[in-house]
């Protein structure tokens, strides 16, 4: 019985003194990973403020389209890669609003101005579509202060194909 008493005694100290290096190393490890969490904090703050700064586009290319219905605005690089956009209807206009000529040119000069943000100067436009809205949306960008390099109509035209819907009886 002596010798199991001391046996014991001399378990429960090693198990003590284990554990004790096991909480010491554990504690180490946390050190440890709060500190590579901190840094990997300073490095992702870092890389979000990079993407905040987005593109630089000095010049791009003003689709307008407008429509009987709506008028919509898109700028994009000389690449065709969008850069920003705006409508009628997300101006804020609604129904028979959104097809008048002064929300085309609210809505031209918005987003110009968004443009501008991105850095750009100057703009081709590109007008497609009969609506109300085509030559003062190009006023609004004018107005915006972008320079207009080039004014270009790109309406399709058709050259008699398709037999046109029968008159409308009002």
């Amino acid at each position: 019985m002596a010798v199991n008493k001391k046996q014991m005694e001399n378990e429960t100290e090693n198990k003590e003194e284990k554990s004790a290096a096991l909480n010491t190393a554990n504690k180490q490890e946390n050190q440890i990973e709060q500190q590579a969490d901190a840094q990997n904090l300073e490095t992702t703050v870092a890389v979000k403020k990079k993407v905040k700064g987005g593109k630089y586009v000095p010049s791009g290319i003003a689709y307008i389209s407008a429509t009987f219905n709506n008028t919509k605005v898109t700028f994009t690089d000389l690449q065709g890669n969008v850069i920003c956009w705006g409508t009628a209807g997300k101006a804020g206009f609604k129904g028979s609003k959104k097809s008048t000529a002064y929300v085309a040119q609210l809505v031209a000069n918005e987003t110009a101005k968004k443009a501008q943000s991105f850095g750009m100067k100057e703009c081709e436009v590109r007008i497609n579509g009969p609506g109300a809205g085509r030559e003062s949306a190009v006023r609004g960008i004018a107005a915006a202060g972008l320079d207009i390099t080039a004014l270009q109509d790109i309406t399709p035209v058709p050259h008699n194909g398709c037999r046109p819907p029968k008159r409308r009886r009002v």
